[in-house]
């Protein structure tokens, strides 16, 4: 990946500025075509989704953009710009859409760095009536012909290089702790939704990692994640890393052959993390107690929560079919295919600097 890095001193628009990010851009062009011939040729719709919320999302440690509507009668309500597509998409789903995908700009506060801007675009598709193993073949496919529309046949990071247009390698999160920590993560999920924090941190001393006494059980896995595995994923092919613990299920479904862990994955290249897919949990009860757990969590470390989107949970109980779904960030697959090494330069404007 070549170096490079937004102008400290000029703007994005300054005409020496912009002429060398000029060619990531044409790229990100070339990338959105593709992304949109991919899906046409497999009968998906593009769907454009509110970026106004009553709530953003249910992750704990993500923060919105708060705004406020008001009314031509004088009432204020408080929105949130969403921090993806997800909810609306899933609405969709149940408004009887088998196979949709959306292009959206989302929002994530206090999120400025190389591989992150408080702005960008996310890519999700969803399919009805397939499972989550249908979209790691999708995975595969759309990477492989988004790098051919551009002529990318090696992806470099940090050292770390990658064929972006080989089939992805497949490996569960039991076995990637298994192989590269010696540790046997199942273990210590004796109670699949309160894993035992004492066990992984033993095990993980002995690897070599560090542990403090306030770590609780996922700053533990985080820290593992971190120092041992996600180095090695998406090296020389992408990688496939899938069955996280249940405890780490965001919105996805128990697995029914294995309790003990959720249909989700993720897709890195070159150490990136790019995609996280789940087979999606369609059980109002359980989704509201995992929202409500989430927000307990939000505000014991934040001091807020958001409000719960009822409409996404009447959806879920009217029906939701079966479904898998995805989330892809766009910009991070431009600049990993177009070799530049800070998202600015791959943003047409970026949110202007104080």
């Amino acid at each position: 990946m070549q170096s490079s890095s937004p102008a400290a001193t000029r703007p994005a628009w300054h005409p020496e500025v912009y002429a060398r990010r000029r060619p990531y851009l044409l790229k990100r062009s070339a990338v959105l075509a593709a992304l949109r011939s991919f899906f046409a040729a497999r009968d998906f719709v593009e769907v454009e989704t509110p970026a106004l919320q009553v709530s953003p999302g249910m992750e704990p440690h993500l923060q919105a953009f708060a705004t406020e509507l008001r009314t031509p009668d004088g009432s204020r309500q408080q929105l949130y710009l969403h921090t993806s597509p997800e909810f609306a998409c899933k609405k969709l789903l149940v408004a009887g859409e088998p196979r949709l995908y959306a292009l959206a700009r989302v929002f994530r506060n206090g999120e400025r760095a190389a591989w992150h801007h408080p702005e960008f675009t996310m890519l999700e598709w969803y399919r009805a009536g397939d499972g989550y193993e249908t979209l790691m073949q999708d995975c595969g496919d759309l990477l492989r012909h988004c790098a051919e529309a551009i002529d990318c046949s090696l992806v470099e990071v940090n050292g770390s290089t990658c064929d972006p247009t080989a089939a992805p390698e497949r490996i569960s999160v039991t076995e990637a702790f298994r192989r590269w920590a010696d540790i046997d993560l199942l273990a210590t999920t004796p109670d699949p939704w309160t894993p035992d924090r004492d066990h992984l941190a033993r095990q993980a001393q002995a690897a070599g990692i560090r542990v403090a006494e306030d770590d609780d059980w996922l700053a533990i896995f985080t820290k593992v994640m971190l120092a041992r595995i996600e180095p090695r994923l998406g090296s020389p092919v992408p990688t496939i890393l899938y069955d996280y613990p249940v405890s780490q299920a965001a919105l996805s479904r128990p697995k029914p052959s294995d309790p003990r862990v959720a249909e989700r994955f993720e897709c890195y290249v070159a150490g990136v993390e790019l995609a996280n897919a789940f087979g999606e949990l369609t059980e109002a009860v359980e989704q509201r107690r995992r929202f409500e757990a989430d927000q307990a969590l939000k505000q014991s470390l934040y001091g807020e929560r958001y409000p719960i989107d009822e409409d996404f949970l009447d959806a879920l109980a009217f029906g939701m079919p079966e479904a898998a779904g995805i989330a892809l960030g766009v910009d991070r697959l431009v600049m990993l295919l177009s070799g530049a090494a800070h998202i600015e330069d791959v943003l047409w404007l970026p949110v202007a600097k104080p």
